[in-house]
């Protein structure tokens, strides 16, 4: 099967706006085709032996998502980015879980000074939703950008989209959001 064209996702999911449950039946395998696809990248980037998988990843997302009654989607890449949103939110939320079931029960915060250079454990997702969270504070666009980018597998192009700035804006936020977040995880001498 082909894939779906960015304007026949955004024609689907406005008429499921709409009300139109046959324009949900078209839409789920186009988007979960290419929600599996940015999970599969995604945990590309996670340690091997981790316990989720990326079929169980989108499939969180994509239940999560189909809950949601009041979102009026504009577009795919609108779309796209609540993924993002969401997938990182299924991720930390694991994370804490399993670092919670790893200490017996006796959670603690973690600092950043605490966190070792990122090795892709639980600790360090927890590191970069903790400094990504403080980033949001000081500059909601810039951690916006990390979030779609990083988290969603989206494009500068896209990401400009769903934030409705230029490509050279999000290029700016993106370089911007790696020196910061360089510094927040590795301390003032690496970045």
């Amino acid at each position: 099967m082909v894939d779906a064209l960015p304007q026949d996702i955004t024609r689907l999911l406005r008429l499921w706006n709409a009300g139109n449950a046959e324009a949900l039946e078209g839409l789920t395998p186009l988007v979960y085709r290419e929600l599996h696809r940015l999970a599969v990248r995604y945990m590309g980037r996670e340690r091997p032996n981790h316990t989720l998988q990326a079929t169980g990843l989108v499939n969180e997302v994509f239940v999560r998502l189909i809950d949601w009654q009041n979102v009026q989607w504009q577009n795919r890449s609108h779309f796209f980015g609540v993924s993002a949103q969401v997938m990182r939110r299924i991720l930390v939320d694991y994370a804490r879980s399993r670092l919670y079931a790893k200490r017996g029960g006796k959670a603690r915060p973690v600092s950043l000074d605490e966190v070792p250079p990122l090795d892709n454990n639980l600790t360090d997702l927890l590191a970069v939703d903790m400094a990504l969270s403080r980033l949001a504070a000081l500059d909601p666009r810039t951690a916006q950008v990390v979030e779609l980018r990083y988290f969603g597998g989206l494009s500068v192009e896209e990401t400009a989209e769903v934030l409705k700035v230029s490509s050279i804006t999000v290029i700016r936020n993106w370089n911007l959001a790696k020196v910061w977040l360089l510094r927040e995880l590795y301390g003032e001498q690496k970045a």
